[in-house]
């Protein structure tokens, strides 16, 4: 079924056409906050209480009801959305440029068109980095955003909405989000990050508002009532699922000036969002499986849900089998799974699907490197990491990191056959830095202090830097599905141990050795020797005060430790531990990411015993609660535990 047969089930047709669209242009600025807004009390409830929807009677246009379908005349609003659908439908069937023809033809009157016609914009934006795409995308939501205040309620004093006035509510309130993201990337200085931060709270205060009225016994439907319900949850879902995964002081200032967020409430908008049919439901979708293959993933603790984002993606991968959007998420699915040739597969069916856009290609580049890294064929992640240092601008220090640390693991005879040599290509990682928001990207500025070692005179080479940003972007989680893959990696760290020990101690060898301890015990743990993987991580936490410059092994080395205290029902120490790698440490490389994955595990640690009771109860047992003094056991005593002398 198409996205416009889609639009005719969850659309009924309107009798006549909207005589608002004729309406002048409000002298309001197009960056004032939603007609919906409470300013003075933000935590209240919406200000409208007595909601009732108008439709203008009458058939100013003339339209002969004759000349439609079950002789109904189309609104100009259900018009436009039809349109909209249409483009949509060309765009995921990867003929990009025809869904950008279409769309454009209109964005000087349609709010839908306009909007639709930003988002793509925005999304190649988002892509590529490229200062000219992210200006283009801006100036075209702005002005998407002012044909969306054309379209809003002119007075304050009715309380009467008509259905084309709630659209352009919601409409509004989308542009402000894209633009205040867009904000954040284009400029850095602190008048812009205001401006960014007040048009994110309006929006949210207006989403909030439109649930509202959306949930009073006062509203009445409207013939397009389906797709401004789809626009509410995709807003409020995506407000409530993002601020529910912040860190808990992030949390806490966000709640004190009027934000809250549930992850489950965000989950569920936005999982009935994707199921109407609706013009935005492949958005609601798409934030979906962004969530389950990446958030939750990165940002998590390395799970995901593959099963939910499976049964997300099929519709769309049946019907668009060589949709360039789908084919990817198909890959990553195929890689969280551990699935490696079959996500290979996949990206490269992606890179071949479409030419219009390499935005989509460097995409797969990026996910193929890891792949491979994976697999420790690292003369093809160094080929994907060379193709995205040339093509894509997003971080050009990371790129030519990678560069370097893929042939950093690879003979002298090897290297030369690319032609450079590890050493020269991590000397040029800091000279490549860059800022986006105001600063430079966490992985580039980690990229950068590791590659700073290599501008000494006779500089001390990494022990294994491919395998340590795999960490940090989690990658342990999808070798552990496989043994083999496992037990490789274990075996490519104990030939860095060897090389270690047969070097001279040096003032970074404590780092150095801390390091591989950390990605050793992820290994075991995997593996299932998760006596051995507490001595490791433990080893790290005991030679604390004697590491030089890379203090975050300390806290994430908590984080593990923790994770395998769950896993082992130790709860009560897996918290504590976490509690402790929280608390106790700050100003350390990647200290964002760590956060969040630690505010997942606690979550997820204290989400357990209501899931226990649950169990316990459904099968008819008693649930007794038994008080336990916290202990963490370090390790066991049957293991020696060296301490590392300088």
């Amino acid at each position: 079924m198409s996205f416009i047969s889609g639009l005719r089930q969850s659309g009924k047709r309107n009798n006549s056409r909207k005589d608002a669209v004729q309406a002048e242009d409000s002298p309001d600025s197009p960056d004032s906050p939603g007609q919906l807004t409470d300013k003075s009390f933000p935590e209240l409830d919406p200000v409208i209480t007595d909601f009732r929807l108008q439709i203008p009677d009458g058939n100013p246009d003339g339209l002969n009801p004759a000349d439609l379908p079950n002789g109904c005349s189309r609104s100009d609003l259900s018009l436009a959305l039809e349109d909209c659908m249409a483009a949509l439908d060309l765009f995921l069937r990867n003929e990009f440029e025809e869904a950008q023809a279409r769309l454009r033809s209109r964005t000087k009157d349609s709010m839908y068109h306009a909007l639709t016609y930003a988002t793509i914009l925005e999304m190649q934006a988002m892509m590529t980095f490229e200062p000219q795409h992210i200006l283009a995308a801006g100036t075209t939501m702005k002005e998407a955003q002012a044909i969306c205040q054309r379209h809003r309620k002119k007075s304050s004093f009715s309380k009467n909405f008509t259905e084309e006035e709630l659209h352009a509510e919601v409409c509004y309130a989308e542009c402000l989000l894209q633009r205040a993201a867009l904000t954040f990337l284009q400029d850095e200085n602190m008048i812009s990050f205001i401006k960014g931060g007040i048009k994110v709270r309006n929006s949210y205060q207006t989403y909030k508002e439109l649930h509202t009225v959306l949930n009073s016994s006062a509203y009445s439907q409207g013939h397009n009532h389906g797709h401004f319900e789809g626009g509410v949850k995709l807003g409020v879902g995506a407000f409530n699922l993002m601020i529910s995964m912040l860190p808990t002081r992030t949390l806490k200032l966000l709640e004190f000036v009027g934000f809250s967020g549930n992850k489950d409430f965000g989950l569920q908008q936005l999982q009935e969002g994707s199921k109407e049919g609706t013009f935005r439901s492949f958005l609601c979708n798409m934030l979906l499986l962004c969530y389950h293959t990446f958030m939750s993933f990165i940002l998590g603790t390395g799970e995901g849900d593959v099963h939910d984002a499976e049964k997300l993606l099929q519709p769309y991968l049946q019907k668009y089998p060589k949709g360039s959007i789908f084919l990817f998420f198909a890959g990553r699915i195929e890689e969280m799974k551990g699935n490696l040739d079959a996500a290979i597969t996949r990206f490269q069916e992606c890179c071949e699907a479409q030419q219009q856009w390499k935005e989509f290609h460097h995409m797969c580049y990026w996910e193929l490197m890891w792949c491979f890294t994976y697999k420790k064929h690292f003369k093809m992640a160094y080929f994907y990491a060379d193709l995205l240092s040339k093509e894509n601008c997003w971080s050009k220090a990371t790129y030519m990191y990678m560069k370097a640390a893929y042939l950093s693991m690879l003979t002298a005879d090897d290297c030369l056959t690319f032609g450079e040599t590890a050493f020269t290509l991590f000397r040029q990682v800091p000279g490549l830095k860059q800022k986006i928001a105001g600063k430079s990207l966490p992985t580039e500025k980690f990229a950068i202090r590791k590659a700073r070692r290599y501008l000494a005179e006779n500089p001390i080479p990494l022990p294994a830097p491919p395998l340590e940003m795999m960490y940090i972007w989690n990658g342990y989680t999808v070798i552990g599905k496989h043994k083999d893959l496992t037990e490789g990696m274990l075996k490519t760290l104990d030939e860095a141990q060897k090389k270690l020990d047969s070097c001279p101690r040096t003032d970074l060898s404590i780092d150095d050795q801390c390091l591989l301890s950390l990605l050793k015990g992820l290994c075991l743990k995997h593996l299932g020797h998760q006596e051995e993987a507490e001595h490791y991580f433990t080893l790290v936490l005991c030679n604390e005060t004697q590491i030089k410059y890379d203090h975050y092994l300390v806290p994430n080395a908590l984080l593990e430790h923790g994770l395998l205290c769950l896993e082992q029902g130790r709860r009560d120490e897996a918290i504590k531990l976490l509690e402790a790698a929280k608390q106790n440490y700050k100003n350390y490389s990647m200290e964002s990411r760590t956060h969040f994955r630690i505010q997942a595990a606690l979550h997820k640690a204290r989400e357990w015993p209501a899931k226990e009771r649950r169990k316990a109860k459904s099968l008819g047992c008693p649930v007794t609660e038994k008080a336990k003094e916290p202990q963490i056991h370090h390790i066991s005593p049957t293991v020696p535990l060296p301490v590392i002398q300088p």
